[in-house]
């Protein structure tokens, strides 16, 4: 079984409330039939790719790809931070309702995520219970950062910490808004802001004591873990020369990284093997980051590129590591 962990959808009812209430919802639908596109206030533009809100299209990408699974995500302009606990838990809702239905529909093929209102916290627990209850779901999509506040954050402990108690796996994916100084030209938002953000995020959580605290706690990381995993280095050293960087932890880096999962989205088959040799194919899964544009259309192609790869580690990155994070594998 092959199993890509990085694919996003919009269900078709989060589509229809932007387009009855634009001013609301921050966003408005412009264009006709595959023509469509989505503008959010905030300045994201992307097409409205039918694999977004039609499950029979993404299947049809996934079986063109050659794979058997898809644990389905919301794209990230629909975290909705920026917004009241009303319109968030909303937001939240319809996305995470309308997951569901794809899942259900189609439950052979496609896994859900949650998503929740992390701005909010106490309604972003309750939200989670909920998505767990009704829908089954084994994982929730967070922002690396949300609104500029670090992910290890005191205040959204609480949120993590009933995750880990109710087994579900975090997958942390980039979230900003606006551009960045130095970003603002080539796409290196996007380019180099995305790794950029994860490796932050995951510092923090490294020297924040949050791994330490929250033993149980399963995170995935978009895009290979951004820049962290090639750069561990540095924080093992800064850690034995630097006092800042052991206020809140005793623990080695590098240890705690291994705590984490990656996903295989690096496009360059030489830096997997890297990523292999640091953390083992156990904490790696497949992941496309469809349908957009910076997606890989060829995973299994990438995978096979890998040098060296060996039967074992193309089994676990395939689907061993992913079963296990979804409960489904030992």
């Amino acid at each position: 079984m092959r199993i890509d962990m990085h694919s996003h959808v919009i269900p078709p009812g989060m589509i229809a409330a932007i387009e009855a209430d634009p001013r609301a919802f921050q966003a408005r639908i412009e264009g006709e039939g595959d023509n469509r596109r989505i503008v959010h206030d905030q300045g994201y533009v992307y097409p409205m790719f039918r694999e977004f809100f039609d499950p029979e299209a993404k299947i049809d990408t996934m079986d063109r790809r050659g794979l058997d699974v898809s644990v389905i995500s919301p794209a990230p302009p629909m975290f909705y931070y920026w917004a009241d606990a009303d319109l968030a838990l909303k937001v939240a809702g319809l996305v995470n309702d309308g997951v569901g239905e794809m899942v259900a529909n189609h439950g052979q093929r496609l896994r859900g995520m949650a998503t929740i209102p992390m701005q909010h916290p106490d309604a972003a627990v309750a939200e989670l219970e909920r998505a767990v209850r009704e829908h089954g779901f084994k994982a929730v999509e967070i922002g690396t950062s949300i609104e500029g506040e670090q992910l290890a954050d005191s205040r959204f402990r609480p949120v993590l910490r009933r995750a880990a108690e109710l087994g579900v796996f975090v997958f942390a994916h980039p979230y900003y808004v606006g551009t960045k100084s130095g970003l603002s030209d080539y796409y290196l938002t996007n380019l180099i802001g995305n790794p950029l953000d994860t490796a932050v995020c995951v510092s923090n959580l490294i020297f924040g004591g949050v791994m330490d605290e929250l033993p149980e706690l399963r995170v995935l990381l978009a895009h290979g873990g951004g820049f962290t995993p090639y750069q561990i280095g540095r924080l093992v050293h800064g850690h034995k020369v630097r006092q800042e960087a052991r206020v809140h932890t005793n623990t080695d880096p590098k240890s705690l990284l291994k705590r984490f999962y990656f996903d295989s989205l690096v496009f360059d088959p030489e830096a997997l093997r890297y990523l292999i040799d640091l953390v083992g194919a156990d904490h790696i899964v497949i992941g496309t980051d469809t349908p957009f544009d910076m997606r890989d259309d060829d995973p299994l192609q990438t995978l096979q590129q890998v040098p060296g790869i060996t039967e074992h580690e193309h089994g676990e990155i395939c689907c061993g590591t992913a079963l296990r994070l979804l409960g489904e594998g030992r």
